[in-house]
């Protein structure tokens, strides 16, 4: 009988040390991990760090809604394992489910961030993160406005607002129209009066 239960220890413990991992950080599916998430909501840098590792899990942190620009967090998320067979074309990734809010801090720094107003989405293609509702420029619409330091930006945005419609105007008709610049990067801070809610930009770079 104690061979029996030896036995069985011994698969159990087996079955364990094959328990499949994702990442980097080498996480189980369903594992729980505290996160730290930056107050640069989408930004080039806005990339999450996992506990205590201070590591990227590279794979996204989904599900937190209430997140808000110019806030550093440290959340409670679950890892979930894509379902599936692996797809190239924007099926389900592996990904960090958002919890809850263990804290909350307000950034009170002004280091400048880079913005891509120019991403690329599988499937489709590159697409120019500007919309204007209001005679406000929205970077990610109901989260992000942009501001601008001087008229220079302010030209240079609507610029790539305009260009942008006559884009989404040639695709509705038809058309194949094609990317007038390979990236667009802006440079911003926090504006500091309309905290949480709009970024200032100071400066946009072009490269075509």
């Amino acid at each position: 009988m104690k061979c029996f239960y030896l036995l069985l220890a011994v698969l159990i413990l087996a079955a364990c040390s094959k328990e499949k991992v994702y990442g980097p950080l080498k996480l189980k599916n369903g594992q729980e991990v505290e996160v730290l998430v930056s107050h640069r909501y989408g930004s080039i840098d806005d990339q999450i760090l996992v506990l205590p590792q201070n590591a990227s899990p590279q794979m996204p942190l989904s599900g937190f809604a209430d997140r808000e620009p110019g806030y550093n967090y440290r959340v409670k998320a679950k890892m979930v394992a894509a379902q599936g067979p692996p797809m190239q074309d924007g099926g389900p990734v592996d990904n960090l489910l958002f919890i809850s809010v263990i804290s909350k801090e307000k950034y009170d720094g002004n280091t400048p961030f880079k913005l891509a107003l120019i991403q690329s989405y599988v499937p489709g293609g590159p697409v120019i993160m500007l919309r204007k509702l209001d005679g406000q420029y929205h970077f990610i619409p109901e989260k992000i406005t942009l501001t601008y330091a001087d008229d220079e930006v302010r030209k240079q945005l609507e610029e790539i607002w305009q260009y942008n419609e006559a884009l989404q105007e040639d695709y509705q008709n038809g058309g194949t129209p094609v990317m007038k610049w390979r990236t667009i990067t802006a440079t911003a801070t926090h504006d500091p009066e309309k905290f949480g809610k709009a970024y200032l930009v100071s400066h946009i770079e072009f490269t075509e």
